[in-house]
């Protein structure tokens, strides 16, 4: 395990476990790694934390990742076999005690048997999923055993989604993955579908947001991909599975499929797509693509592999809707009637981040049916709802606004125009030099919002905030006696938190309860003083640390000094990424104090430690004084006030900004006049 690892399994931050090697003799040393990047074992370091007093017992599912991640075979290997497995025990639940009722050796000896038997009932002969041999699973009985009791716990499906989750966030650069809320308002575009292919699946999770599919069809290069997305869609559903390895433009896994659906997120920008050897290739009915637009051969893959009336939704980068070399193909897609919809969503909403996406909602065309005389246009990224970054996309509101315009197009042909946001554009409008299917170039801003009364309201709203800041501005600054600093005995966090003053949490990704999502206090959320803007995804996969009024919630990325009381408006959220919680004993601390106190930029300071990209606070190093539950309570009061002044300096900006961009906006919209 790493030190990062280590860390997780303790509940501190990285510069903590490096303090622990540096001041105590007998931290265990490494077994592997490199010298800047030891791995140490898992059995000494859960001793030293545990005679240490800093651990009382590994929780099984971090004792299962660390069998898997330090697997000798690797981390992918480990998983395959922990899938297949609990893939047995979740199809013969009442025969897995029998086989692991022996030793290790002859568990490795009796399973391939067992696998292979239930692998082929799942996938078939030819399948993406090869049935490990004795020697192979030699190595993984240990965490077989370990994911099975983790079954036992929490379902095999919420175990593998576990496993396969903590591997692909601890490896953020080998995959590109579609997020679970674009993802099912793919599956919701596409409508209800009994056959469904993905030809490029990823990890599956296009193909796991179908409600009720009859059967999964999956292909992906990566052939680790491929049986990993197999085995975690065959846990996932009951449907009939079929996944292969392999390029789906190059070597088609399904060539006579006629599909009511595809979902595809297909790789951007692949030069190297098979524009030579393909040339011929019958699937190009609208044109040939060139060779800079490979996503438009996968737009008519997807198309080719469509039983006539079946829906396409693809993943696009917006260059795809105007680059002049495929204008061609998209003139081609709207002549034919096989384009019906193009979405723009905000930035953020999938990878690569930094871009909006479009999504391209395509059927192939029916030979009894008249082409469509309109393109449904859909621009999700300029409403108020689509704030930019990750973390603070409101996805309910997006999904109402998409498929409130694409329902009734696809039920009756065209629907009314809502400004700024959806239109239909006739399709002979759309066939000029350019073929330009941007949403933004059809669908000019709807003049400002509210009109000039509502400019008058936010202008109301912005002189009163103006007069509560005047109010709260902080009375005259009484100095202390100038003869000597004062110097008050002092603690750490730590020190507080191991005599029970308070406790540590660290927020993380967790997953919603059945009972209803959750919203998510994000980094960016405490930075900018709002309330709670992001949700957990559906399952139970990790439980969430959910905040309580009077906790203390702080970022533990970046140079900045903002720590947050939570009140009543932020009970029941959860903690997002990079967030750590202080639950303070009000009757031995008071919050506003503890709040005040480690926002001091010299207390931040001195419990920073620094990367070469990044500053993050080892908040058990932050130092308070030790004072008088009384005392406390008389600087809180104190931290208070400033709390409330900067939150109306805050509301009191954003009022100008909108206000300022309001009257821009009618301005150049003519419904403000200049006099």
């Amino acid at each position: 395990m790493t030190a990062a690892e280590i860390a997780r399994l303790a509940g501190v931050g990285r510069a903590a476990v490096s303090n622990w090697r540096r001041r105590h003799a007998d931290f265990p040393k490494p077994v592997g790694g490199t010298e800047t990047s030891p791995s140490f074992a898992l059995a000494d370091v859960e001793r030293w934390l545990r005679d240490q007093g800093k651990l009382a017992e590994v929780p099984l599912r971090e004792r299962v990742w660390q069998q898997l991640s330090g697997h000798p075979a690797g981390a992918v290997t480990a998983l395959v076999h922990a899938g297949c497995a609990l893939l047995l025990v979740h199809h013969r639940p009442s025969g897995w005690p029998a086989l692991s009722a022996v030793s290790d050796a002859r568990m490795a000896e009796t399973l391939p048997a067992a696998l292979e038997e239930v692998l082929t009932l799942r996938f078939g002969a030819s399948r993406a999923v090869r049935t490990p041999v004795a020697g192979e699973l030699a190595p993984s009985v240990p965490l077989i055993r370990g994911a099975a009791a983790l079954a036992a716990e929490t379902g095999a499906r919420q175990a593998f989604e576990f496993l396969l989750g903590r591997h692909l966030d601890a490896n953020p650069r080998q995959y590109t993955l579609t997020p679970a809320e674009p993802a099912a308002l793919m599956a919701a575009l596409a409508g209800p579908a009994r056959t469904v292919l993905d030809p490029a699946s990823g990890t599956g999770t296009l193909l796991r947001a179908v409600d009720r599919p009859a059967a999964l069809h999956a292909q992906e290069s990566d052939p680790d991909l491929a049986a990993l997305t197999a085995l975690r869609l065959a846990l996932h559903t009951d449907a009939d599975v079929r996944a292969a390895a392999g390029d789906a433009l190059r070597a088609d896994a399904f060539p006579a499929l006629a599909a009511d659906a595809v979902l595809c997120h297909p790789p951007f920008n692949e030069r190297n797509w098979g524009h030579e050897e393909l040339a011929y290739d019958p699937r190009w009915e609208y044109g040939f693509p060139a060779r800079t637009e490979s996503e438009l051969a996968w737009v008519q893959h997807a198309l080719a592999r469509l039983r006539p009336g079946g829906t396409a939704v693809l993943l696009m980068p917006p260059a795809a809707a105007s680059r002049r070399s495929g204008r061609r193909v998209r003139a081609g897609l709207l002549r034919r009637g096989a384009l019906r919809a193009v979405v723009a969503l905000p930035a953020g909403a999938a990878p690569p981040y930094g871009i909006p996406l479009h999504l391209w909602v395509l059927c192939r065309p029916d030979a009894t049916e008249r082409p469509s005389p309109e393109l449904l246009v859909v621009d999700a990224a300029t409403t108020e709802h689509a704030a930019a970054g990750r973390d603070r996309l409101d996805w309910q509101a997006i999904r109402t606004a998409v498929l409130d315009a694409w329902r009734p197009f696809e039920r009756h042909g065209s629907v009314a125009e809502t400004p700024g946001v959806s239109r239909c554009v006739p399709v002979i409008e759309l066939l000029d030099d350019d073929v330009d299917l941007a949403p933004a170039r059809h669908l000019p801003l709807p003049a400002a919002s509210g009109g000039t009364a509502e400019l008058g309201r936010v202008r109301e709203r912005l002189t009163q905030t103006l007069g509560r800041t005047a109010e709260l501005t902080p009375r005259q600054a009484r100095s202390a006696p100038p003869a000597a600093p004062v110097h008050w005995p002092s603690t750490t966090v730590g020190e507080l938190a191991r005599a029970g003053a308070l406790v540590l949490r660290a927020g993380g990704t967790g997953a919603a309860p059945a009972d209803g999502p959750v919203a998510v206090l994000t980094e960016q959320d405490v930075l900018a003083g709002r309330n709670p803007s992001g949700t957990l995804p559906a399952g139970p996969e990790e439980e969430p640390v959910l905040i309580e009024a009077g906790d203390v919630v702080v970022p533990v990325l970046g140079a900045g000094t903002i720590v947050r009381v939570a009140d009543e408006e932020l009970a029941g959220a959860a903690l997002g990424r990079n967030l750590q919680l202080l639950r303070p004993d009000p009757a031995a601390l008071d919050p506003w104090f503890l709040a005040g106190f480690l926002r001091g930029s010299a207390n931040q300071r001195q419990a920073s430690s620094y990367a070469s990209t990044a500053t993050r606070l080892d908040v058990r190093r932050l130092q308070l004084p030790r004072l008088p539950l009384a005392d406390q309570r008389r600087y809180g009061d104190r931290f208070r006030a400033l709390g409330e002044f900067e939150e109306a300096l805050r509301l009191a900006g954003r009022l100008g900004e909108q206000l300022v961009q309001g009257l821009h906006d009618g301005l150049t919209d003519g419904s403000v006049l200049p006099e």
